[in-house]
């Protein structure tokens, strides 16, 4: 277990913001989970699990807590169950996936993130998400001071969501994930987006390999690598609306999908109509190809982020009425939170 000292979140977190973190604490393996725990319990200070940094945001003042990261890796298969260590690079179990010739996460391909964090906030991309192929978790509770198994039942997935960022956002760390494939190929219609790709580059290859093939190339042509540019990836939420909402969307001519998970509108949608596409805003650029994703180019920090966040909302608002819901997590320095707390992020 590696202890430091008063390190910059700007160096742990993809969107490089953030002042220093009081302790940082690196777990190599399940034993030292716990000593962790009790490392904070010693120094009575909160505690922040921290994957990738993908999809956390760092504050200027820091965190006066010990941020823990998840270095537990490695992949083994049983069948069609394949069991990840929750400090595995989410993509590499993808491809893992993928040379098995096994069916499920190919469209989740390049998601930036640990697995541990993958179902914090249910990852999906491209008309696939964890919760439909997710089997269980491995975790240790900081309530009880204890490892246990959580079914695929106990994290009430939903869009965006599970149990590990809502009612037990502050109760488990995620030391493995176990997910259930299968052998075979995604069905069509893909989404819309690998649809069209299929038939302007005349693709014939559907198997989970040749899907992730396509996957990559269309991230790769519209998000920007976060190891090249300061982003967290996408960085709201899309909108999702009641089937009543749904239709007075549409009368209003605005888009509306219905997916596995309900009716929505694709925020980078709002954003471009409203005018914002391609603009530098408090020195943190709306992507061009991809209106959702923030890339941090010149702002000095936590400040810029939250006018450049909170002017486009506005604007979305004032044109649309929607509320665009940010999607990264915060590093909050909470001096009423116990030294028990904890929050998964990507």
């Amino acid at each position: 277990m590696r202890i430091r000292e008063n390190i910059p979140i700007s160096e742990l977190t993809t969107m490089r913001i953030g002042g220093p973190a009081r302790y940082v604490i690196e777990v190599e393996s399940i034993d030292d989970i716990p000593k962790a725990y009790e490392f904070a319990k010693e120094k009575s200070l909160p505690t922040f699990i921290l994957g990738k940094g993908a999809n956390t945001i760092g504050h200027d003042n820091g965190f006066d807590g010990i941020i823990i990261i998840n270095k537990i890796c490695g992949i083994r298969q049983n069948g069609n169950l394949i069991t990840a260590q929750g400090g595995e690079e989410w993509d590499n179990v993808v491809e893992y996936a993928c040379q098995k010739n096994l069916t499920g996460i190919e469209a989740l391909s390049k998601i930036p993130g640990s697995a541990g964090a993958a179902p914090v906030q249910n990852i999906g991309a491209y008309g696939q998400d964890i919760s439909q192929v997710f089997d269980s978790a491995n975790v240790y509770d900081i309530k009880d001071h204890s490892f246990k198994t959580l079914q695929k039942s106990d994290f009430h997935f939903s869009y965006r969501k599970s149990i590990l960022n809502t009612s037990e956002k502050n109760r488990y760390f995620v030391s493995s994930i176990a997910l259930k494939l299968s052998i075979g190929q995604m069905p069509r219609p893909f989404y819309n987006s690998v649809e069209r790709y299929i038939t302007e580059h005349n693709c014939t290859d559907f198997t989970p390999q040749g899907i992730r093939n396509i996957v990559s190339k269309i991230r790769a042509d519209k998000l920007p690598d976060p190891k090249e540019k300061a982003s967290s990836g996408s960085f709201f939420k899309n909108v999702y609306l009641s089937e009543a909402e749904a239709k007075n969307a549409k009368l209003k001519n605005i888009p509306v999908y219905q997916g596995h998970d309900g009716f929505k509108i694709n925020s980078g949608w709002l954003i471009e109509q409203a005018g914002l596409k391609g603009k530098l805003i408090h020195g943190m650029r709306i992507n061009p190809k991809a209106s959702l994703v923030l890339i941090n180019e010149s702002a000095t920090g936590y400040s810029d982020l939250a006018k450049a966040r909170d002017e486009i909302r506005t604007k979305i608002q004032t044109k649309f009425g929607f509320y665009l819901e940010q999607e990264p997590v915060e590093i909050l320095d909470n001096p009423n939170t116990s030294s028990t707390t904890t929050k998964g992020v990507k």
